[in-house]
């Protein structure tokens, strides 16, 4: 029989509570979805006015994964959508999280949570730069940080305050809140930064995804700027072989990283540093409005 519970007077079915999803650690279903209840309050405001994608893996990483911006078929009619421009000319639904009813619904389909750079009544004006950090083996998180910390100086020198946090997989984002800037604009500047620092530190970074270019090498991914790409949202567990999370993490713990164990967070993890520390990304919330992006610098 499948429990039925109540989230904020909203009736819920959670189904395979004892399935193993991360097998590696024995983590289940029942585990992840107390998770997401136990963070929902430091998520919600990060999902908040954002559409929201998903990516599935409603049998583990292991199993079958698909990616989905569209609502997944059967959502409850009080999960609210909202219409996004997906070209041109065509518009479509897409889910918002709005309360913690709706995050475990979402977390009861077993994904994680992707948003874009611009919340929903403003489609295509950015009001975050993200700059994704992917380390090409034998680099790792390691040198993510060194990346990161000459961006952080590059960005403060430009006025923008700069967060961090780690990707949930094998590097790190960086993340400044701006004035509602269009996404190409947005996607240029962060494109011009990336290949200032290439050129500054050609052994370490590089802006061209090329996999000839990688091999211990730090990929400084501009694109996520761009108004259909999507970010892993934070809080969110991943598709990886742990239930590690894509945690924000301080400038401190990223100018002492030493080892690529010093910045993997699980769930248990996450919501003992919650605890501690409270969300450490509060106040790019806070700072949302942001300030006005930098003519892109030159190349």
């Amino acid at each position: 029989m499948t429990p039925i519970t109540r989230v904020e007077g909203r009736r819920l079915a959670l189904s395979n509570l004892e399935k193993v999803l991360y097998p590696e650690s024995g983590y289940t279903k029942g585990e992840v979805l107390h998770y997401y209840a136990t963070v929902a309050s430091s998520m919600l405001p990060h999902l908040h006015d954002r559409p929201v994608s998903f990516l599935r893996y409603p049998d583990g990483p292991s199993g079958q994964t698909f990616f989905t911006k569209s609502p997944p078929p059967g959502a409850p009619s009080w999960v609210t959508t909202v219409r996004v421009p997906r070209s041109a000319d065509q518009w479509a639904e897409q889910v918002t999280i709005a309360d913690t009813a709706s995050l475990m619904w979402a977390a009861n389909l077993v994904v994680e949570f992707h948003t874009p750079q611009w919340r929903s009544q403003r489609p295509g004006l950015a009001d975050r730069l993200i700059l994704d950090l992917d380390p090409g083996p034998p680099a790792t998180v390691v040198e993510c940080c060194r990346v990161a910390g000459w961006l952080r100086d590059r960005l403060r020198a430009d006025g923008l305050a700069v967060y961090a946090k780690t990707s949930g997989s094998k590097g790190l984002h960086l993340a400044a809140p701006i004035e509602p800037t269009p996404s190409d604009r947005a996607t240029a500047y962060a494109k011009a930064l990336a290949r200032e620092l290439e050129a500054e530190h050609p052994d370490l970074a590089l802006h061209r995804m090329a996999k000839a270019l990688r091999p211990g090498k730090v990929f400084v991914d501009f694109s996520q700027n761009a108004a259909a790409k999507t970010t892993a949202a934070p809080y969110t567990l991943r598709a990886r072989s742990r239930p590690a999370v894509s945690a924000p993490v301080s400038w401190g713990e990223v100018a002492s990283c030493q080892s690529p164990d010093d910045l993997l967070f699980l769930a248990a993890d996450v919501t003992a540093r919650l605890g501690r520390d409270g969300d450490l990304w509060a106040d790019l919330i806070d700072r949302d409005r942001g300030v006005a992006l930098p003519k892109p610098p030159r190349p």
